[in-house]
């Protein structure tokens, strides 16, 4: 398992600089859930490499999380409204 340094380093790479043939495709990550959410999480970053950028498709994907209690779900939900009241 990856520790708090090697995370922050890996959070850190620049997705235009990075070379996307190095970048593993998500669509070829397999998760057995079956197993218990520890070991699903440890088995994904050993597939994925870097948890942070990866490929989907044709399209590298750097993503990144916010300090916040929201869920992805209000954030969503505040996004569209905010669109619909434009």
């Amino acid at each position: 398992m990856l520790n708090s340094m090697e995370l922050t380093k890996l959070n850190q790479v620049d997705i235009c600089e990075i070379d996307p043939n190095s970048l593993v495709n998500v669509s070829a990550v397999s998760i057995d859930t079956a197993l218990p959410q520890t070991e699903r999480l440890e088995r994904y970053i050993e597939q994925i490499h870097n948890p942070y950028c990866f490929i989907s498709g044709d399209i590298p994907v750097k993503i990144c999380f916010s300090d916040t209690d929201k869920t992805l779900s209000q954030s969503l939900s505040d996004y569209f409204l905010r669109l619909r009241q434009k």
